[in-house]
């Protein structure tokens, strides 16, 4: 099967996966990226002389990975050292009000009673237990599977039983959803914060996504080194496969020859001949034509409303005083309604913005491992116009004001040289992540129709695949990963059926 040529358009976490699993079923395997890096949004800066992760930071589902290293005849423990979270994040509304949530249940169960009285820790039991059934409804049929339609996931899901449709609520809203859950207004934002992991609203949102509860309580993990060191590992991997990764190489376009993939055109004008091509580009970047014209119309289009968020990061470092940080720490806006009406309706910065803190140096009793200043990535929800919209110099001050300003009202003191931190915009993620507008999490996930509405590995295209956040099962580490799994999956059955 050495013969069989697959290209890789982007060396993105979905990229990488796709590309190792086909190496190491023998095929002959390239992966193009146009940065100097791999990694795509899993990319690490250089602040001070220090690595500060810029993208991802919170790791979960580790089985994932160990099955992806376990195909490569690898094990994860012999690439990565990786840690498991006692305190899943600490939240904050203001100087007085503060909670954690842990890995145990019962412990945070315990911290939530303390902090909203024991009916509210009952409910939050009861939470658990739903947010539990709707991952194990949907983790086979739909997020490890190919992505199927409606009438295809109702069925799989009913085959399991009669009453399971009911476990997974599809056409309620995330808000609504935990409305009914929680009677404190506090809880009901907390745990609508998971909307924004798919770069969503959690009034718009569909009550699913509660399943992330359950993700986040099987494990959270730091990496040690940073979260780039995932990358490292897989280019590794692909490498002692036979596989090759070149950087600092732009795809011009895929050819397209008798009505199927026969190649690339790279940005030096060379054509690489392949038999067939997967993209780990935003599905944007197809259908907007930036992969050449000939595979514009083999994924839908996307509206510019159906963009997921983007966001306005500062990766630094500091000294933190007061308010004690733990690795991850989340301050609330004080109006979550109106910060999610300015980022969907208004399309502009958020007045109020909740600020998420990612302290690098943190372990998980709160401590910080340097003595000296520490690495943070800041990091607040912002619209998707990169592209149409590069907010002026102004704004994005205004922004930090405001989001370093809730930082000071919790308690927190950071001591920084704001000449050295590097913040990174809604067009500096367009200018990354091209066609995009900076979405960070491919389509937004409004309503029950989003699910079914994300492109699946296969395209109109023979030979042309698809993987990546933008792509089923959806966004963040692990569903990249699943992504680039299954565009191998698709490619090899594809493959057989010619044979």
């Amino acid at each position: 099967m050495t013969n069989h040529r697959v290209a890789v358009v982007g060396a993105g976490i979905g990229g990488l996966v796709a590309a190792l699993e086909l190496a190491v079923q023998g095929f002959d395997v390239t992966v193009f990226e146009r940065a100097p890096r791999a990694g795509g949004k899993l990319r690490e800066l250089s602040v001070n002389g220090r690595p500060v992760d810029a993208g991802p930071t919170v790791f979960t589902l580790r089985s994932v990975f160990e099955e992806i290293f376990q195909r490569a005849g690898s094990r994860l423990a012999d690439h990565l050292t990786l840690t498991p979270l006692e305190t899943l994040a600490r939240h904050a509304w203001d100087a007085g009000q503060r909670l954690d949530l842990y890995a145990d249940p019962e412990r945070s169960a315990e911290a939530i009673g303390a902090f909203a009285g024991p009916e509210e820790a009952r409910r939050y039991r009861h939470f658990c237990g739903r947010a539990r059934r709707v991952f194990e409804t949907l983790e086979t049929p739909f997020i490890r599977a190919a992505r199927p339609g409606p009438l295809t996931l109702t069925g799989r899901v009913l085959a399991r039983g009669p009453g399971q449709l009911r476990n997974i609520r599809p056409f309620a809203s995330l808000w609504r959803a935990l409305g009914r859950e929680f009677h404190d207004p506090r809880l009901q934002q907390l745990f609508g914060r998971y909307a924004t992991y798919m770069g969503s609203s959690p009034f718009s949102a569909p009550a699913t996504l509660m399943l992330i509860a359950h993700v986040e309580q099987a494990g959270v993990w730091t990496v040690e080194g940073g979260m780039y060191r995932i990358v490292e590992a897989l280019c590794r991997l692909l490498e002692g496969q036979g596989a090759s990764i070149r950087c600092a190489t732009e795809v011009r376009q895929v050819i397209i020859r008798g009505g199927r993939v026969t190649g690339l055109e790279i940005d030096d004008g060379d054509t690489i001949d392949a038999d067939a091509v997967i993209i780990n580009a935003d599905s944007a970047a197809v259908a907007t034509g930036r992969l050449g014209l000939a595979i514009r119309d083999s994924v839908p289009a996307q509206a510019h409303s159906g963009r997921s968020l983007s966001a306005v990061t500062w990766a630094l470092t500091a000294t933190a005083d007061g308010f004690p940080l733990h690795r991850h720490t989340v301050f609330f806006s004080a109006d979550y309604a109106r910060e999610f009406n300015d980022l969907f309706q208004a399309r502009r910065l958020p007045e109020n913005p909740t600020v998420y803190v990612c302290a690098q140096d943190r372990d998980d009793h709160a401590a910080c491992a340097n003595s000296g200043p520490e690495r943070l990535l800041c990091l607040v929800n912002a619209p998707a116009t990169g592209d149409s919209h590069d907010f002026s110099h102004q704004e994005i001050e205004s922004c930090r004001h405001q989001a370093f300003g809730l930082l000071q009202r919790c308690g927190l003191s950071l001591c920084m040289d704001s000449d050295t931190a590097l913040a990174t915009t809604p067009a500096d993620f367009e200018n990354l992540f091209p066609a995009t507008g900076g979405a960070l999490y491919g389509p937004v996930s409004h309503g029950w129709r989003a699910s079914f509405q994300r492109p699946g590995s296969r395209t109109r295209v023979p030979g042309l695949y698809l993987a990546g956040g933008s792509t089923h099962p959806g966004a963040g580490v692990p569903m990249a990963a699943l992504s680039g799994r299954q565009a191998a999956l698709a490619l090899l059955d594809d493959r057989s059926g010619r044979q």
